[in-house]
């Protein structure tokens, strides 16, 4: 089981669903991966696995652990970032910021203070992967090496930019598409096959993007809900 009670520093931990109806959304999602919804979150078998809240605009976000959100904002400045939301406490749970990467890709950062993140991970149904998409690879390379002391692994054969944190697996970093705006990406392992929950996506008012497509460790597709939040879904083998 993916079950996880907490996270080392730079790990992601964490996603949520900014949307612009939160009725339309928990009908979506808990049909999609079968999610049960409460108020400000997702959850799966009694475990949270994303967070909910009204946004005007729409998207998923990516959430790493931190052991100190004010020094990694201040950090994050150090190196060419943005800091569009402060530090701020969320009560009995945590504090969090966002920054943006010189490129302009939006990830927050989470201190635990009660919430140490996602309950289930790597299993169908939940978070699996992070992915930033970005115009400039050194630039996002030089930037989350030096803030979060990832490590970074390109690929033999296929150019795609492994991140590791202490050592593990912990997303990846790719170029832009033509069109594609810089962004961190959250994917979802699926309950069933690609195909069937993009067709699923599809018919419930959602779009795809690409794919389905194979990747040579599974199959993924881009999706977006209907109120045009994007994110990625896989089928494949997962660690536990």
């Amino acid at each position: 089981m993916g079950e996880r009670e907490s996270y080392p520093p730079g790990t992601f931990s964490w996603a949520d669903l900014g949307t612009s109806d939160v009725a339309a959304a928990k009908a979506f999602y808990t049909k999609l991966f079968g999610w049960e919804a409460a108020d400000d979150r997702f959850d799966l078998g009694g475990k949270a696995v994303a967070a909910l809240r009204e946004d005007g605009e729409p998207r998923w976000s990516s959430y790493v652990a931190v052991e100190d959100v004010d020094t990694a904002v201040a950090k994050a400045r150090e190196l060419g970032g943005e800091v569009p939301e402060e530090p701020r406490d969320v009560p009995e749970s945590g504090r969090t910021a966002a920054i943006r990467d010189p490129a302009g890709a939006l990830v927050r950062l989470w201190q635990q203070q009660g919430h140490h993140g996602a309950g289930r991970v790597n299993e169908p149904g939940s978070m699996v992967w992070n992915e930033l998409a970005t115009p400039d690879l050194d630039a996002a390379r030089a930037f989350y090496t030096g803030l979060f002391g990832w490590t970074v692994e390109t690929e033999d054969g296929t150019g795609y930019e492994v991140v590791r944190n202490g050592g593990a697996l912990n997303g990846g970093l790719r170029a832009t598409q033509e069109d594609e705006p810089p962004q961190w990406l959250v994917y979802f392992t699926v309950p069933a096959t690609c195909e069937a929950t993009a067709a699923e996506v599809r018919e419930a008012g959602g779009s795809v993007i690409a794919g389905p497509m194979d990747t040579g460790v599974g199959r993924i597709a881009v999706v977006a809900d209907p109120q045009g939040a994007t994110f990625a879904l896989f089928e494949g083998a997962i660690d536990p």
